[in-house]
């Protein structure tokens, strides 16, 4: 059980088109394709700088997280991503601690992903994503 790289730092934006052109014609950074995430509410954007992805999140619709999110705060920083090696191990460890996480166990995310959050109050104000491949990816 560790973590093993900083996987992707998400963005929340209604208007990817308008973020999508400072990224790739302002700054360089070439766009890697999209995948809608159901379960979130969300599409996800990648643009990849070295090792890391910026992911921008577009809320499928009013009711997503990353929606009441932008209705509350704006669009900006929503989540950092850890990847990690035991996921599973390190959540149990996390939960014994006494952390809190926004869902009771891993759940499905994009790239083949297995992902939890841990929730801001039990990481500094700061939504945390752990993540892992999932197992034969």
């Amino acid at each position: 059980m560790k973590i093993k790289s900083i996987d992707h730092i998400a963005i929340a934006t209604q208007d990817p088109d308008g973020f999508r052109h400072f990224l790739e014609s302002l700054l360089g950074i070439v766009f890697a394709g999209s995948e809608v995430v159901e379960r979130e509410g969300v599409t996800t954007h990648f643009y990849p700088v070295d090792d890391v992805n910026l992911e921008l999140l577009e809320p499928l619709n009013g009711e997503s997280g990353v929606a009441r999110f932008i209705e509350k705060r704006g669009p900006g920083l929503h989540h950092i991503a850890l990847s990690v090696e035991g996921l599973d191990e390190m959540v149990a460890k996390l939960k014994q601690a006494g952390i809190q996480f926004t869902t009771e166990a891993p759940v499905p995310g994009a790239h083949n992903k297995r992902i939890i959050f841990i929730h801001p109050k039990s990481a500094g104000g700061v939504l945390v994503e752990l993540s892992e491949q999932a197992a034969g990816s």
